[in-house]
């Protein structure tokens, strides 16, 4: 997590550090954030500019991590970010971009391209600013990935919300795909969700504790089917109660109890699925690697959708995010013979109710969605299966 867009007041840092404002910008307008009682890096001067090129190679060079979160990107690149009118500087155009910090930017992920090659750096930013994880060369910012923070938003609040009203939310979890080749995304569920009194992420969903448990399988298995990388916060893959704190070791002990063991096996299961699965991975910054068969179903909170991969092999995803057992549900497939169910969040093995499609199932010629034939297919309780036509 490294931050180049502000930095402590504190008295022993680097703010007024030979008595004048070194690092900083001077005019509290464009040197100083109210939100966060920090100081901006004028990325505009040359020696600054060098210095944090400096810290990110150190980072990557001298302790070779595999690469970097740049924090608060979104306060980088606008003068205006979270100021009101009349409380920021534009620049020598008259416009709200901070020019140098988005040279800055530019000219970080090229020359981490040259001098560390395979590192990642990726963005959190939160605005619509185009071109984020494009190559510098065709005007983006050069970045790797670019977190997905409409995603996260939106799922997490549909997944919170109780299954009754959960019809009246459907078009949470259908946006994200308008967008989601607009950019390299990272899905996070990261540190920022489970601190500072939003609770941990199993405490989020309603329900009894089964029904807990449940909606984080199925949201999991939503995630990992879902097109861009993963990123999950340390505890919730066991659905840890507690909310994280940097004092304490995650309760470990919890793995004694089944159900915390099953959550933990379902995220085990989903990586070793995403990593066998091209359809999973292959196509997941391209249109070809997502096709909607149902997106609005929303009487049933059901959704149902292909992944493709590069040899337009498929894999066919069905989520019921309603406590309610679905059988005979029809979904169109686009090939015909024996589906083979080969994963289903609520397996007994996870803590499920073990109701599914057992060995798979065989088409019909029944015409749904668009595909000349269809499955019937059971569907689990608060549940997702993965089903793949079996060569």
């Amino acid at each position: 997590d490294w931050v180049p867009a502000h930095f402590p007041t504190d008295a022993h840092g680097l703010g007024m550090f030979d008595g004048t404002a070194l690092y900083e910008y001077a005019h509290p307008f464009e040197g100083f954030h109210q939100d966060w009682d920090t100081y901006i890096y004028n990325l505009g001067r040359t020696e600054v500019h060098g210095f944090m090129l400096a810290s990110a190679l150190h980072w990557l060079r001298e302790f070779h991590v595999d690469g970097l979160r740049v924090d608060a990107v979104a306060s980088m690149l606008y003068r205006d970010y979270s100021r009101n009118e009349g409380e920021w500087i534009p620049n020598r155009h008259g416009g709200r971009e901070n020019l140098e910090a988005i040279e800055f930017l530019r000219h970080l992920n090229d020359v981490v391209a040259l001098e560390a090659p395979g590192a990642l750096v990726i963005a959190e930013e939160s605005t619509a600013f185009p071109g984020v994880s494009k190559p510098v060369a065709d005007g983006g910012l050069g970045f790797s990935y670019k977190w997905n923070m409409g995603w996260m938003h939106d799922s997490l609040m549909y997944i919170q919300e109780d299954p009754i009203h959960r019809s009246y939310h459907h078009d949470k979890m259908t946006f994200s795909i308008v967008y989601a080749y607009s950019e390299h995304f990272v899905l996070p569920i990261s540190h920022d969700e489970v601190v500072h009194g939003k609770g941990s992420l199993i405490g989020k969903m309603p329900g009894d504790r089964w029904q807990k448990f449940a909606n984080l399988r199925a949201y999991l298995s939503f995630m990992w089917t879902h097109p861009g990388k993963k990123l999950l916060f340390m505890g919730s893959e066991f659905g840890q109660w507690r909310e994280w704190h940097h004092d304490r070791e995650l309760d470990w002990y919890l793995l004694n109890e089944p159900d915390h063991k099953g959550a933990q096996d379902l995220v085990r299961d989903l990586n070793r699925l995403y990593r066998e699965e091209p359809a999973l991975h292959e196509l997941d910054s391209v249109p070809a690697g997502f096709q909607w068969l149902i997106g609005d179903d929303r009487s049933n909170s059901t959704f149902a959708w292909l992944r493709r991969s590069s040899s337009g092999h498929p894999l066919l995803v069905v989520a019921n995010f309603t406590p309610v057992v679905r059988e005979n549900y029809r979904v169109g497939v686009p090939a015909g013979g024996h589906w083979l169910e080969i994963f289903n969040s609520d397996a007994a093995r996870y803590g499920g109710s073990n109701t599914g499609n057992g060995a798979g199932v065989l088409t019909e010629e029944v015409e749904r969605h668009g595909q000349s034939v269809s499955l019937s297919l059971i569907l689990p309780p608060l549940g997702v299966v993965i089903l793949r036509p079996q060569a």
